[in-house]
């Protein structure tokens, strides 16, 4: 056996479930994003109890959501050209260091005095910021990570890092809202920035070389546009996303505070529901994200996201169900499954939409899919909100009217899953000729026998 050199790369086995941290840029960014996030969810659940206990009002609730994410359905998509011409990590620096400031207004406000119009600004100027940030992350992730083997593992990283600080700061802030205050998360929120910006300055990444602009913004997005419709397996998975981002995942999040008030009535009770709630959620979502982070290819992903789909819309239907019940015990066992299932279906297309897309295009298809992921989502707070008013107004109460909200919205997601899983032979017959192209099915380009139990698996 040919002893190891000093340039071969650490065996695989010895990083396992964390190879892409082999990485250092990728290191320096996954424990500088994790810092920020955990105080990032800070803000969402406190933003979110704040407008409630304010208003008492569901229709303002996804009025606010919608100010922090209609800026990503029409602006994202030129973010995305831009991501595809700037210093992605240049432009990420700018983008945390605003994100910053915006939380220290936010804090600042609230801790004198705020208004609902203040939040619902504050959370349209993110909603701005978020249109260059989110492409530029999403393609800078290749750029961090050295060896290209280890991508899809970064990716299903990147949502272990999300999701686990998803499962920390909701639950933190339940408690710090109630104990400190709204204002006090949206500092820590703003320091937190602190830690994402030293580890974008502390990374060494190749010098950028400004691809010739021979073309104008609008023609390179149209170029992205086509290059997205002629694909079909591109289209179909961000269709899924944009319905799925329209009625599941709305309806599921921007409605929790209603049913966390009304499964722990009490003075300080709701708000530390709400974080257990979303706590839960995230720690669903977090096994989600680590079990995308042990598979070691991409093969298999569409059946990986038919199954995590259906998982997700039964799991709200029954939710509903429970919470409507005022049965919080069962809220909590179900939340997590929900969590799951999300988490599944959207970084597996997000891994999928990555290793699909052409190096000089990746930046306006991953604008795309922030505005599937993200875009579509103010629509559907608002629809959810609006949705719940009435069915509150039609009778039984605002619990009443969530619920139906979110049973209908889980029957919507099974349909469209289902209509995914149908079309899934189409989209297998188009990925492999262009896996074995890209080298990442090198056992199939090799002619490598493989056996019908793995295949079965595969496919």
């Amino acid at each position: 056996m040919t002893a190891p050199t000093l340039n071969d790369s650490p065996p695989e086995k010895s990083w396992g479930l964390f190879r892409a941290l082999r990485s250092r840029n990728y290191r320096l960014f996954f424990v500088g994003q994790m810092i920020s996030l955990i105080g990032t969810f800070l803000t969402q659940i406190a933003t979110v109890w704040l407008v409630y206990k304010l208003t008492k009002s569901p229709l303002l609730l996804g009025t606010v959501a919608f100010a922090g994410q209609i800026p990503l359905f029409f602006l994202a998509p030129f973010g995305g050209v831009w991501a595809d011409r700037w210093n992605k990590r240049k432009l990420l620096i700018i983008t945390q260091i605003l994100s910053g400031l915006q939380s220290l207004a936010l804090a600042l406000l609230t801790l004198t005095h705020i208004e609902v119009w203040q939040i619902v600004t504050l959370a349209f100027c993110q909603g701005l910021i978020n249109c260059f940030d989110m492409p530029a992350r999403q393609a800078f992730t290749v750029e961090m990570v050295e060896n290209r083997e280890d991508l899809s593992n970064a990716i299903a990283l990147n949502s272990t890092m999300v999701h686990a600080a998803r499962s920390i700061g909701p639950a933190a802030a339940g408690f710090l809202v109630y104990y400190v205050g709204e204002g006090l998360c949206f500092l820590i929120d703003s320091i937190s920035y602190i830690a994402v910006v030293a580890s974008l300055l502390l990374m060494q990444v190749k010098p950028h070389a400004p691809r010739p602009r021979t073309r104008s913004v609008i023609e390179e997005l149209r170029e992205g546009i086509a290059y997205v419709w002629d694909s079909v397996p591109i289209r179909v998975l961000l269709l899924l996303m944009a319905l799925l981002s329209l009625t599941g995942m709305p309806a599921f999040s921007i409605l929790m505070p209603i049913f966390a008030d009304a499964l722990a009535p009490g003075p300080g009770r709701g708000a530390q529901t709400l974080g257990i709630l979303q706590g839960v959620s995230g720690l669903g979502a977090l096994a989600g994200a680590i079990y995308l982070a042990s598979r070691r290819s991409v093969v298999g992903l569409g059946r990986i996201i038919a199954l995590a789909g259906l998982l997700f819309g039964g799991a709200i239907v029954v939710f509903s169900a429970a919470a409507s019940a005022g049965l919080l015990w069962a809220a909590l066992l179900i939340t997590p499954l929900a969590g799951f299932g999300m988490i599944t279906v959207f970084a597996s297309a997000n891994t999928l939409l990555q290793t699909l897309a052409d190096d000089d295009k990746r930046g306006r298809v991953m604008s795309l899919f922030t505005v599937a992921f993200m875009g579509m989502a103010p629509f559907g707070n608002l629809l959810a909100g609006a949705a719940a008013d009435h069915f509150s107004r039609a009778g039984g109460g605002q619990v009443a009217g969530a619920a139906r909200t979110v049973a209908f919205a889980g029957v919507i997601v099974l349909v469209a899953v289902a209509f995914f899983a149908a079309m899934l032979p189409v989209i297998r017959k188009i990925t492999r000729p262009i896996y074995i192209q890209k080298g990442i099915l090198p056992e199939v380009a090799a002619g490598l026998e493989v056996t019908d139990a793995e295949q079965g698996w595969r496919e």
